[in-house]
């Protein structure tokens, strides 16, 4: 594990948040989110009230016309209580599409001997976001059982799935630029030890409203710097 070369790279990812590109990224992925969320809750209310019925009925109480409200406003408490814990988890998901700007940002100015490489296309950004959010989820509601059976060791588990997660899809993300896709993921089995602490750098804000919702920038800004300095002692 390279601890050195990660802190490194979170600096100088801390020192250029103030670029624009940066802040774009930022927007887009918070304000999607908060759609989709407010999407989700809507549909559960809606939903649940036309699947019940105004004409709900209890055995030995009969019709309760107010069944379907409570019912609907139940699901959306639920809904709201998961939101808390899949807000930043989908937040990075969909950030993730747009986080090769990101990268371009930082290979523009602490790299730029570097040649440009050929942006991805929408369809491979939105496969690859799609298959982030779907296993990210998961991974995070599987978790949440750990984290009521194993309540003293919550914080750990989810610094270490999230950190796995994060490190991961920050590296392949920034190493895919050069490397593609195998290559990628070579260096990345090569170098696993540092990725995944570098993943819990990341993960630890996470807890830390408002500053989670920088982590995905500042991932992967960081891996940027993690990949390139990883390349270089591999070369």
């Amino acid at each position: 594990m390279d601890l050195g070369l990660i802190l490194s790279g979170f600096t100088r990812a801390l020192g250029q948040t103030g670029d624009p590109r940066f802040r774009r990224v930022l927007f887009i992925g918070v304000g999607l989110t908060l759609a989709l969320l407010a999407g989700a809750a809507w549909i559960t209310w809606f939903g649940i009230g036309w699947a019940i019925g105004d004409d709900a009925s209890l055995p030995w109480i009969g019709t309760v016309p107010w069944l379907n409200d409570l019912a609907a406003a139940g699901g959306l408490l639920a809904m709201m209580v998961i939101s808390v814990f899949l807000m930043v988890p989908v937040a990075s998901a969909i950030t993730s599409m747009y986080l090769d700007q990101v990268a371009e940002a930082v290979e523009d100015r602490h790299y730029p001997e570097l040649p440009p490489v050929p942006g991805t296309s929408f369809a491979e950004d939105l496969r690859d976001t799609l298959g982030f959010l779907g296993v990210i989820i998961l991974a995070n509601l599987v978790a949440l059982v750990f984290y009521l059976l194993l309540a003293p060791l919550a914080p750990f588990i989810f610094w270490g799935v999230n950190g796995y997660l994060l490190g991961r899809e920050y590296f392949t993300l920034a190493a895919m630029r050069r490397l593609g896709r195998a290559g990628a993921e070579e260096l990345r089995k090569r170098n696993m030890g540092t990725i995944w602490l570098g993943g819990i750098l990341m993960a630890v804000p996470l807890t830390v409203p408002i500053l989670n919702l920088v982590v995905p920038i500042l991932g992967a800004a960081t891996f940027t710097h993690i990949f390139h300095g990883l390349a270089a002692k591999r070369r």
